[in-house]
């Protein structure tokens, strides 16, 4: 794909994201994840990073937030929210998979509309599985799948445990 194609594509994608959090505000959303001060979040295919901004202002002054893509233009609109916001505790992570963060040190992930395109999803799961502390939380929505589908196919994985169903979001903790 042409780059110049891959920037018009992901340009409508933003822009589509900035109506979703328009109709859902992201502080809703990620109120159901559960993210205190103090805590490490990843964001997992952050895309345009529609919920760096929030997640940075619940981690707190003492807590980080790491948003991972595997496309640079995602990153490059990370970092303007980053620098308009000013928001010292994020990072930024160019992968499509390999977070690089070590063992057990995430509190929270979050893996919102990015599963429904993992081919295969267990290599992510695992790395999520990974990364996560013990009793970890993986905040997980896709409006592409439904809910029995979702909990049958993280559930199965082997990493993660069905903990609850929210308004938006599936919780899940950590598998010993």
């Amino acid at each position: 794909m042409k780059r110049e194609e891959s920037r018009g594509r992901f340009a409508l994608m933003a822009f589509k994201f900035k109506i979703r959090d328009l109709l859902s505000p992201p502080g809703k959303i990620l109120a159901e994840a559960g993210i205190r001060p103090g805590d490490t979040v990843l964001d997992f295919g952050c895309g345009p990073g529609g919920f760096v901004a929030a997640a940075s202002r619940l981690a707190g002054d003492e807590g980080s937030v790491y948003a991972l893509d595997r496309r640079r233009e995602a990153l490059e609109s990370v970092g303007a929210i980053v620098a308009k916001r000013r928001l010292m505790n994020v990072r930024t992570i160019l992968s499509d998979g390999p977070t690089g963060l070590p063992d057990r040190s995430v509190d929270v992930a979050l893996l919102y509309d990015t599963f429904h395109s993992l081919d295969p999803p267990d290599p992510v799961l695992a790395e999520l599985h990974r990364v996560l502390k013990d009793g970890g939380t993986l905040s997980f929505s896709d409006h592409h799948l439904a809910d029995d589908v979702i909990r049958m196919r993280v559930a199965s994985s082997g990493f993660f445990e069905f903990v609850e169903r929210k308004r938006k979001t599936h919780l899940f903790k950590k598998k010993a």
